[in-house]
């Protein structure tokens, strides 16, 4: 009896063991009292755009807007897979503009995302989880203009959207943008004396007033 015993449980290993060999191991966390499922930075990489991201309605982002903004920061990213750019950027929103919804950003004239923007008429906007934002503080520390050491020394992973866009597989959230519209403030617009001081200060750095950019959602994705 004990050496049937015996024999059931080695099957039973055997086959646990060739189950597990053909599933991608998930961590678990606790949100809401609902399972998460986490996957671990190596598996992010091994995985394609679609296998990490669905596309949903512009009206059921979930996300409040100001944490997105001004706690986790979005990250702007234009150009192709061969060369691209990403800065960050926390001065901005979305609502609706010529009947479609539509970000905007208030960002430095001089910034070579911005220069890639209004080359390929395409950017996007990405947000991230906590997790990641001393990676995303990176795009902030230099331009990539003259350089790509930024680009290169990234610990994100570059990944193009179905559209050709790029974007980063560790996002939580992608709003995938057209530009529609660039502005250029003026410092008489400016009703509070401190703005304005900015917008003047911010002109004797970069010989250029800062700009106003506008771009229409085409799409957004989301984490699986």
């Amino acid at each position: 009896m004990k050496r049937s015993i015996i024999k059931n449980s080695s099957f039973i290993l055997i086959g646990l063991v060739f189950f597990l060999s053909g599933c991608r191991w998930k961590n678990t966390v606790q949100e809401n009292n609902i399972d998460v499922v986490t996957l671990s930075q190596e598996e992010i990489k091994s995985l394609s755009f679609s296998e990490l991201f669905k596309v949903i309605d512009v009206k059921d982002i979930q996300e409040d807007i100001f944490t997105l903004l001004n706690e986790d920061y979005s990250v702007l990213t234009s150009g192709n897979p061969s060369h691209y750019n990403s800065m960050v950027a926390s001065w901005g929103g979305w609502g609706i503009l010529f009947n479609k919804p539509i970000v905007f950003h208030l960002l430095r004239s001089n910034r070579y995302t911005l220069e890639l923007m209004r080359k390929e008429n395409t950017y996007t906007m990405s947000f991230f989880d906590a997790e990641y934002k001393d990676d995303v503080v990176q795009f902030g520390m230099s331009s990539g203009r003259n350089s790509d050491e930024k680009m290169k020394n990234t610990k994100l992973t570059a990944v193009q959207t179905p559209e050709g866009n790029m974007t980063y597989k560790e996002a939580k959230l992608i709003i995938e943008c057209k530009l529609i519209q660039v502005t250029t403030v003026s410092p008489d617009d400016f009703l509070i004396a401190e703005n304005k001081q900015f917008i003047v200060d911010a002109y004797a750095e970069t010989k250029g007033y800062h700009k106003i950019v506008y771009g229409e959602i085409t799409n957004v994705w989301v984490r699986k």
